[in-house]
């Protein structure tokens, strides 16, 4: 995940929950974690140096962070940060690992970087990252109590072994469930006199009409009828446009039938799939950067400084293209479009774990002391409370939250309004007072479901009420079976092979997809090379692997 789509997730996480709250169990926790000394023996005045990889996000200073003073403070914690960009996270993450020098701890953010469970295993059992059992016992009342309320979390972290080697970022986040959404410029079809598009040929007719019949009326043939970009959380177009041909989860590219897992991508309606694609973009109707440009330049593009030129964007949200803070203008242009019916009555949509992760955003090192381990465990076991993740995620209580008002409304039907979000003022300057993604641990949906939400979908107060309506036009179109990648543990014994497999073929689909649809590879005359080349990467080596761990995992 790259930068600027970050910036855009933290919008959407600090200002109005969702991301950020994706989710979250009223942990009334037994007592939040005690601040105070962290020496082994008890307490010491001085304070415990700890060196941390981390990731910074854009708007937020990780050194100087009002989150960051708070927690020093109160588990007596002197960091000594390593800060890493966004892009390029994990390389440097795993270059910082193979040197050597890796520091006490990482803390990450799991929609940039995060140890895998492949990772999470081989670093365990190397003896690189310490368990975290018996820290928790002793330090971490609130992740215990979290593990007992969500047994699910606890099997996601606790690897065969038995060893809790980190922890990761539980947020059950409906509208993050369904990532691959698309958003059209509804203003557009008004103007244009078009009903909203039902199938995959109708959604042509209105991406041409787009191009053609100037609905930003100024004269000129600028608009882009189609984009999207390359990062994660729905951005990548092909994703939503094959799912009208066959299941695609945007992911490995996996499909289960009668409990076994396949392949889609070598697959007669993967071709089909394919060629519908290329002939929108042969007709000019997708933007040639969706394929190419970061979140930075998809924004460009949704906030065009002259006229308004994007008829579609896909994306888990439109703040990822389009401003949504106070004052915009385009944001309530883009509505959701339901998943297209494809020619043979197909209409998929992506489904995941929603913001639940396998791997671990948070582990500690064997290089820190065991002062140093039992105030990271207590820090983190505070973030497990409601108002620790609250003041992480978000930013501190009195600047990015407050309690309800009288009338104030909860995004959950009948639920009690817990934490109301300060809006962010036009023009006002980030408030560096939260971590956003990297202080998101326990967020279950009870947790999500208390924060204040506005009524009105089109104003910022009202955006998570906005999305969940969203969602609910794509639920139920997932198929009866999905792989469930993000929940397998992979025998230790064939983690290195299933990695590398998994990034040879993953790269080899998403490389060749990219040709056809382009045409530097012909559909016809090349695909059965292309099939050969899955075969030569072994792709029923990798699909024997993943068998292998989803049988034990239904057994």
């Amino acid at each position: 995940m790259k930068k600027s789509l970050i910036r855009m997730f933290i919008l959407l996480m600090a200002t109005f929950i969702l991301i950020s709250g994706c989710s979250g169990k009223k942990t009334d926790s037994p007592d939040s974690a005690q601040g105070g000394g962290t020496a082994a023996d008890g307490g010491s005045s001085k304070p415990v140096q700890v060196s941390v990889f981390a990731v910074q996000e854009s708007g937020i200073d990780i050194p100087t962070n009002k989150f960051t003073k708070f927690v020093e403070d109160k588990f007596n914690i002197q960091f000594k940060w390593q800060i890493n960009p966004s892009d390029g996270a994990k390389e440097k993450r795993q270059i910082s690992l193979a040197s050597g020098d890796y520091p006490d701890a990482y803390l990450l953010t799991a929609y940039i970087d995060e140890f895998s469970q492949a990772d999470v295993l081989k670093y365990g059992q190397q003896g690189v990252l310490i368990p975290l059992n018996d820290l928790i016992d002793q330090y971490g009342p609130n992740i215990k109590k979290a593990m007992e309320e969500s047994p699910e979390m606890k099997a996601l972290v606790t690897a065969p072994d038995g060893n809790i080697y980190g922890l990761g970022a539980y947020t059950e986040c409906f509208h993050c469930s369904y990532p691959n959404k698309m958003w059209l410029n509804t203003e557009w079809l008004k103007k244009l006199n078009l009903q909203e598009p039902k199938t995959t040929e109708e959604f042509r007719e209105v991406l041409k009409a787009f191009k053609t019949k100037d609905p930003n009326g100024n004269g000129k043939a600028d608009e882009v009828p189609l984009s999207g970009s390359t990062e994660d959380f729905g951005v990548r177009i092909i994703p939503y446009l094959m799912n009208s041909f066959i299941y695609d989860d945007d992911r490995n590219y996996l499909t289960m039938s009668s409990g076994k897992v396949q392949s889609a991508a070598i697959t007669p309606e993967w071709k089909e799939g394919l060629k519908y694609v290329k002939s929108l973009y042969d007709e000019g109707l997708i933007d040639p950067g969706a394929f190419t440009q970061n979140a930075e330049a998809f924004k460009k593009v949704g906030e065009n400084a002259g006229a308004e030129i994007l008829g579609a964007g896909a994306g888990m949200h439109p703040a990822i293209f389009v401003n949504i803070d106070p004052g915009n203008t385009r944001s309530a242009h883009y509505n959701p479009l339901p998943p297209l019916t494809g020619p043979k009555g197909i209409s998929y949509a992506t489904h995941d774990a929603g913001g639940v992760t396998s791997g671990a955003k948070f582990v500690i090192t064997n290089k820190a002391s065991k002062e140093a381990q039992i105030a990271l465990i207590k820090m983190v076991d505070y973030m497990f409370t409601p108002e620790g993740q609250t003041n992480a995620g978000t930013g501190m209580k009195g600047i990015d939250w407050t309690d309800p008002e009288p009338g104030d409304k909860a995004l959950g039907e009948g639920v009690k309004p817990i934490v109301k979000t300060i809006p962010t003022k036009e023009g006002e300057q980030p408030h560096n007072a939260g971590w956003s993604g990297m202080g998101h641990f326990y967020m279950p949906k009870e947790y999500r479901d208390t924060w204040v939400q506005g009524t009105d979908i089109y104003a910022s107060d009202g955006y998570e009420r906005r999305l969940y309506n969203a969602t609910l036009l794509y639920q139920g179109h997932e198929p009866k079976e999905i792989f469930p990648i993000w929940s397998v543990w992979i025998d230790p014994t064939e983690i290195d092979e299933a990695s590398m497999l998994q990034t040879n073929l993953k790269n080899y689909i998403e490389q060749n997809e990219l040709q056809f649809v382009t045409g530097n590879k012909d559909l016809d005359k090349d695909w059965d090379a292309y099939v050969k080349g899955l075969k030569d990467l072994q792709l029923d080596r990798y699909l024997e692997i993943l068998q292998t761990a989803y049988d034990k995992l239904a057994k």
